[in-house]
């Protein structure tokens, strides 16, 4: 498995990371020493910089040492970088009693406004192609952030969050994994499939949704924020999941184009009631002082959210191109507007 080119940096701390991963000597390389960190924690720069080192535990980058991963200088940056991002995110969060927000996942808002919505009333074709590079971070690896969380939770929750994985990779075919069928929606709006092949062209925001994911999953600490963000995404997914398999089909998709989102409201339907019956009720009642950092999660989780559902939709509603690097078939306003 070859993984994807790296990325041109976006900043100090990105250039600071990727000059190191390019070293071909890792034995002897100090890690990246990129100075003083004063970066935005929400911005293109420190963004960039986490996920090419979460990247290292996933596929990678072509032509990277995988030494890289566990390199101690390039580990103690990663700290910094996290520090200052988990602090951001908890404090777009607040802190939320679980029963608060778990209320608030289950109502789904009659006069909802988020890009879902847009794409299904308004949203023009072009549109639904960058909606799917933003995703394709994620859902060409969908449900692997997760996997981090099942050896530390305890039965009978372990088992339960298995269960739900277990569908997300295609319940026993692998044909049917969730990543497979995002990627053949992506062939059919003529978009390049391949893992991470938009890297360059995702802004902070959507960087920002996936981090969250791999902050989460890869720090024992941070396990009930884990739940919590899985939570967050099986319960709401459904309606969501509805309106844009109707809103692709309207903008000319195939089958193909529809399937991934038409899986994902029957499946996440059953997998709202797993995650809250057997995976966050039990995981409570054995360790109650997760209820907060479960809370946390979920709230994490809506802040990333709507940070991205309103980039989207203010570069949509200018006829700019919500990426940084527009696609082929935007408007000429897109293409020359493109968002930083």
């Amino acid at each position: 498995m070859t993984g994807p080119p790296l990325p041109r940096p976006r900043g100090p701390l990105s250039a600071a990371v990727l000059a190191a991963l390019r070293s071909p000597t890792v034995q002897e390389a100090r890690g990246p020493q990129p100075g003083p960190l004063r970066a935005d924690p929400w911005g293109d720069d420190l963004q960039l910089a986490l996920y090419c080192c979460y990247e290292l535990h996933y596929q990678g980058f072509a032509g990277t040492d995988p030494a890289w991963e566990w390199h101690p200088g390039l580990l103690t940056l990663r700290g910094e970088l996290e520090r200052a991002f988990l602090a951001a995110l908890r404090e777009a969060a607040g802190r939320p009693p679980l029963a608060e927000v778990l209320a608030g996942l289950l109502a789904e808002p009659a006069d909802g406004t988020g890009p879902s919505h847009h794409l299904l009333a308004d949203g023009e074709r072009w549109q639904a192609r960058e909606y799917l590079v933003h995703r394709s971070l994620y859902h060409l690896k969908e449900a692997d952030p997760q996997l981090w969380a099942v050896p530390r939770l305890p039965l009978p929750a372990k088992a339960a969050l298995v269960a739900v994985e277990y569908d997300e990779y295609g319940a026993g075919h692998p044909d049917r994994a969730h990543a497979l069928l995002f990627a053949g929606m992506m062939a059919d709006f003529g978009l390049d499939p391949r893992y991470g092949h938009y890297l360059d062209a995702a802004p902070a925001p959507a960087l920002a949704v996936v981090n969250l994911m791999s902050l989460f999953g890869l720090h024992r600490a941070l396990r009930g924020a884990s739940v919590g963000q899985f939570a967050a995404l099986e319960i709401t997914s459904p309606p969501g999941a509805d309106r844009l398999a109707r809103a692709f089909e309207r903008l000319g998709a195939s089958p193909a184009g529809t399937l991934f989102y038409r899986e994902h409201v029957l499946a996440d339907a059953v997998h709202e009631q797993l995650v809250r019956h057997t995976v966050i009720e039990p995981l409570v009642a054995e360790e109650p002082a997760l209820a907060e950092e479960i809370a946390f999660g979920i709230a994490a989780t809506g802040a990333v959210e709507d940070r991205l559902a309103d980039h989207l939709l203010r570069a949509w509603r200018n006829g700019r191109s919500s990426l940084r690097t527009a696609l082929a078939d935007a408007p000429a306003a897109a293409l020359e507007g493109a968002a930083p």
